[in-house]
Protein backbone atom coordinates (compact mmCIF):
# COMPACT_ATOMS: atom_id res chain seq x y z
CA UNK A 1 0.00 0.00 0.00
CA UNK A 2 1.43 3.40 -0.79
CA UNK A 3 0.34 6.54 0.99
CA UNK A 4 1.41 10.16 1.09
CA UNK A 5 -0.04 11.35 4.38
CA UNK A 6 -0.59 14.99 5.35
CA UNK A 7 -2.18 16.46 8.46
CA UNK A 8 -5.04 18.64 7.22
CA UNK A 9 -5.75 20.56 10.41
CA UNK A 10 -6.01 20.32 14.16
CA UNK A 11 -7.77 17.06 14.94
CA UNK A 12 -9.49 16.87 18.32
CA UNK A 13 -11.25 13.91 19.90
CA UNK A 14 -12.55 13.25 23.41
CA UNK A 15 -9.78 12.16 25.75
CA UNK A 16 -10.79 8.54 26.37
CA UNK A 17 -8.18 6.03 27.45
CA UNK A 18 -7.16 3.74 24.60
CA UNK A 19 -8.69 5.90 21.86
CA UNK A 20 -6.59 7.27 19.00
CA UNK A 21 -7.25 8.95 15.69
CA UNK A 22 -5.32 9.41 12.47
CA UNK A 23 -5.68 11.50 9.35
CA UNK A 24 -3.91 11.11 6.02
CA UNK A 25 -3.51 12.34 2.48
CA UNK A 26 -1.94 9.89 0.04
CA UNK A 27 -0.24 10.23 -3.32
CA UNK A 28 -1.85 6.86 -4.02
CA UNK A 29 -3.50 4.15 -1.98
CA UNK A 30 -1.95 0.74 -2.62
CA UNK A 31 -3.19 -2.46 -0.99
CA UNK A 32 -1.37 -5.76 -1.39
CA UNK A 33 0.59 -4.28 -4.26
CA UNK A 34 -2.45 -3.02 -6.20
CA UNK A 35 -3.58 0.60 -6.46
CA UNK A 36 -7.00 1.27 -4.98
CA UNK A 37 -7.30 4.98 -5.77
CA UNK A 38 -5.27 5.37 -8.99
CA UNK A 39 -4.07 8.72 -7.64
CA UNK A 40 -4.29 10.88 -4.50
CA UNK A 41 -6.34 9.55 -1.59
CA UNK A 42 -7.70 11.11 1.59
CA UNK A 43 -7.91 8.71 4.53
CA UNK A 44 -8.41 8.63 8.27
CA UNK A 45 -9.73 6.56 11.11
CA UNK A 46 -10.32 5.93 14.79
CA UNK A 47 -9.03 3.08 16.96
CA UNK A 48 -9.79 1.75 20.42
CA UNK A 49 -7.48 -0.58 22.31
CA UNK A 50 -8.04 -1.94 25.81
CA UNK A 51 -5.43 -3.16 28.28
CA UNK A 52 -6.86 -6.67 27.92
CA UNK A 53 -5.79 -6.81 24.26
CA UNK A 54 -9.17 -6.21 22.63
CA UNK A 55 -9.18 -3.62 19.86
CA UNK A 56 -11.65 -2.19 17.36
CA UNK A 57 -11.70 0.59 14.84
CA UNK A 58 -12.78 2.04 11.55
CA UNK A 59 -10.85 3.50 8.65
CA UNK A 60 -11.93 5.16 5.43
CA UNK A 61 -10.46 6.37 2.15
CA UNK A 62 -11.52 7.42 -1.30
CA UNK A 63 -11.00 4.80 -4.03
CA UNK A 64 -11.26 4.63 -7.80
CA UNK A 65 -11.90 1.33 -9.58
CA UNK A 66 -13.63 2.94 -12.59
CA UNK A 67 -16.83 1.09 -11.66
CA UNK A 68 -18.69 3.63 -9.54
CA UNK A 69 -16.94 2.95 -6.23
CA UNK A 70 -15.78 6.23 -4.73
CA UNK A 71 -15.11 5.37 -1.11
CA UNK A 72 -14.02 2.53 1.15
CA UNK A 73 -14.93 2.04 4.81
CA UNK A 74 -13.22 -0.69 6.83
CA UNK A 75 -14.56 -1.94 10.16
CA UNK A 76 -12.39 -4.23 12.26
CA UNK A 77 -12.04 -5.81 15.67
CA UNK A 78 -9.78 -8.37 17.25
CA UNK A 79 -7.74 -9.57 20.18
CA UNK A 80 -3.96 -9.37 20.48
CA UNK A 81 -1.84 -11.12 23.10
CA UNK A 82 1.54 -12.76 23.54
CA UNK A 83 2.88 -16.14 24.58
CA UNK A 84 6.44 -15.63 25.75
CA UNK A 85 8.13 -13.86 22.79
CA UNK A 86 5.45 -14.77 20.23
CA UNK A 87 2.79 -12.17 19.49
CA UNK A 88 -0.63 -13.39 18.35
CA UNK A 89 -3.35 -11.26 16.77
CA UNK A 90 -6.76 -12.69 15.82
CA UNK A 91 -9.05 -10.29 14.01
CA UNK A 92 -11.94 -9.69 11.65
CA UNK A 93 -12.22 -7.00 8.96
CA UNK A 94 -15.21 -5.89 6.89
CA UNK A 95 -14.45 -3.94 3.68
CA UNK A 96 -17.41 -1.79 2.63
CA UNK A 97 -17.76 0.23 -0.59
CA UNK A 98 -20.97 2.26 -0.01
CA UNK A 99 -21.21 3.80 -3.49
CA UNK A 100 -20.67 0.59 -5.43
CA UNK A 101 -23.64 -1.55 -6.48
CA UNK A 102 -21.78 -4.49 -8.03
CA UNK A 103 -20.96 -6.41 -4.85
CA UNK A 104 -17.42 -5.34 -4.02
CA UNK A 105 -17.99 -5.67 -0.26
CA UNK A 106 -16.18 -8.54 1.44
CA UNK A 107 -14.96 -9.72 4.84
CA UNK A 108 -11.83 -11.44 6.10
CA UNK A 109 -10.59 -13.33 9.12
CA UNK A 110 -7.03 -12.42 10.06
CA UNK A 111 -4.33 -14.27 12.00
CA UNK A 112 -1.12 -12.39 12.70
CA UNK A 113 2.00 -13.91 14.30
CA UNK A 114 5.19 -12.12 15.27
CA UNK A 115 8.53 -12.98 16.77
CA UNK A 116 10.90 -10.08 17.40
CA UNK A 117 11.21 -8.36 13.99
CA UNK A 118 9.65 -11.20 11.99
CA UNK A 119 5.95 -11.18 11.15
CA UNK A 120 3.52 -13.61 9.49
CA UNK A 121 -0.03 -12.73 8.45
CA UNK A 122 -2.73 -15.08 7.16
CA UNK A 123 -6.15 -13.90 5.97
CA UNK A 124 -9.11 -15.71 4.46
CA UNK A 125 -12.07 -14.17 2.65
CA UNK A 126 -15.26 -15.41 4.32
CA UNK A 127 -17.01 -15.86 0.95
CA UNK A 128 -14.52 -16.69 -1.81
CA UNK A 129 -11.54 -18.22 0.03
CA UNK A 130 -9.18 -15.72 -1.62
CA UNK A 131 -6.53 -16.32 1.02
CA UNK A 132 -3.60 -13.97 1.53
CA UNK A 133 -0.28 -14.79 3.17
CA UNK A 134 2.41 -12.25 3.98
CA UNK A 135 5.82 -12.49 5.61
CA UNK A 136 7.59 -9.36 6.82
CA UNK A 137 10.89 -8.50 8.45
CA UNK A 138 12.31 -5.26 9.83
CA UNK A 139 15.91 -4.17 10.22
CA UNK A 140 15.81 -0.96 12.19
CA UNK A 141 13.78 1.55 10.18
CA UNK A 142 13.81 -0.58 7.03
CA UNK A 143 11.01 -3.06 6.39
CA UNK A 144 10.61 -5.86 3.85
CA UNK A 145 7.51 -7.88 3.00
CA UNK A 146 6.38 -10.51 0.53
CA UNK A 147 2.72 -11.36 0.00
CA UNK A 148 0.87 -14.01 -1.99
CA UNK A 149 -2.80 -13.26 -2.76
CA UNK A 150 -4.64 -16.29 -4.14
CA UNK A 151 -6.15 -15.70 -7.62
CA UNK A 152 -4.63 -12.20 -7.73
CA UNK A 153 -0.84 -12.33 -7.60
CA UNK A 154 2.27 -11.67 -5.56
CA UNK A 155 3.68 -8.45 -4.16
CA UNK A 156 6.86 -7.21 -2.54
CA UNK A 157 7.33 -4.05 -0.49
CA UNK A 158 10.43 -2.26 0.77
CA UNK A 159 9.98 0.67 3.12
CA UNK A 160 12.07 3.13 5.09
CA UNK A 161 10.53 5.09 7.95
CA UNK A 162 11.83 8.24 9.64
CA UNK A 163 10.58 11.28 11.54
CA UNK A 164 10.21 14.68 9.91
CA UNK A 165 9.41 17.29 12.53
CA UNK A 166 6.30 16.18 14.41
CA UNK A 167 5.25 13.79 11.63
CA UNK A 168 6.14 10.22 10.70
CA UNK A 169 7.50 9.91 7.17
CA UNK A 170 8.49 7.03 4.92
CA UNK A 171 9.60 6.05 1.47
CA UNK A 172 8.07 2.88 0.06
CA UNK A 173 8.52 0.82 -3.07
CA UNK A 174 5.87 -1.75 -3.98
CA UNK A 175 5.68 -4.20 -6.89
CA UNK A 176 2.82 -6.48 -7.92
CA UNK A 177 3.00 -9.48 -10.29
CA UNK A 178 -0.45 -10.53 -11.47
CA UNK A 179 -1.49 -14.17 -11.60
CA UNK A 180 -2.37 -15.56 -15.03
CA UNK A 181 -4.44 -18.47 -16.30
CA UNK A 182 -3.31 -21.25 -18.66
CA UNK A 183 -3.73 -18.96 -21.70
CA UNK A 184 -1.63 -16.21 -20.14
CA UNK A 185 -4.51 -13.83 -19.39
CA UNK A 186 -4.43 -11.99 -16.06
CA UNK A 187 -6.96 -13.24 -13.50
CA UNK A 188 -7.26 -9.80 -11.90
CA UNK A 189 -5.02 -7.23 -13.53
CA UNK A 190 -1.59 -6.53 -15.02
CA UNK A 191 1.68 -6.08 -13.17
CA UNK A 192 2.21 -2.70 -11.49
CA UNK A 193 4.65 -0.94 -9.18
CA UNK A 194 5.05 2.34 -7.36
CA UNK A 195 7.48 4.51 -5.40
CA UNK A 196 5.85 6.52 -2.62
CA UNK A 197 6.62 9.16 -0.05
CA UNK A 198 4.41 9.29 3.05
CA UNK A 199 3.90 11.70 5.93
CA UNK A 200 1.45 10.90 8.73
CA UNK A 201 0.12 12.14 12.05
CA UNK A 202 -2.03 10.67 14.81
CA UNK A 203 -3.52 11.73 18.12
CA UNK A 204 -4.27 9.84 21.30
CA UNK A 205 -3.52 6.27 22.18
Amino acid sequence: MKKLILLLGVLTIPSFAGVSANVAFSSDYFWRGMTQSDGPAMSGGFDYESESGFYAGLWGSNVNFNDGAGSELDYYAGYAFSLDEIGIDIGYVAFDYPENKTGLDFEEWVLGLSYKDLGLTFTDDTDDSDAYTEISYAIGDIGFSYGDYKNYGENITISYGFTCGSFDCSFLYTEFSGETNSSGAYLYGPDEDGLVFSISASLGG
